[in-house]
């Protein structure tokens, strides 16, 4: 693999994986958006595109032990479908900090009588 891959560049719209639908904003979590790798079997983990020629998955046969597909080096940090969870983006909330509302005074409600 060429280390200057275009998929390896991160691509990100304002903290966000804009190619998965539901993936969660990271924005003002304090956790920045990290690019694609390629792992030490040749792999690219955190592109999306989940296929790569060197893939286990895609030489897959009866001699493969599922094992080679375990641990860190398959995982991406920002990039992983484990962040869809509501675990995970409960996660990122709490690392969010509180923002006040539009139009509000700390002691005086300004809506009163207004509805």
């Amino acid at each position: 693999m060429v280390k200057d891959h275009p998929i390896l560049k991160p691509l990100d719209i304002d903290e966000t994986l804009p190619h998965q639908v539901n993936a969660p904003s990271f924005k003002d979590t304090g956790i920045q958006m990290e690019a694609p790798f390629i792992n030490e079997h040749g792999v690219i983990i955190g592109d999306s595109l989940y296929a790569s020629q060197s893939s286990p998955l895609e030489n897959w046969s009866e001699e493969t032990d599922p094992a080679i597909m375990a641990g860190n080096e398959w995982v991406h940090p920002t990039n992983d479908i484990g962040w869809n969870s509501a675990e995970n983006r409960e996660l990122l909330e709490e690392k969010r900090k509180p923002q006040a509302f539009p139009f509000m005074h700390p002691t005086i409600d300004v809506s009163k009588g207004q509805d």
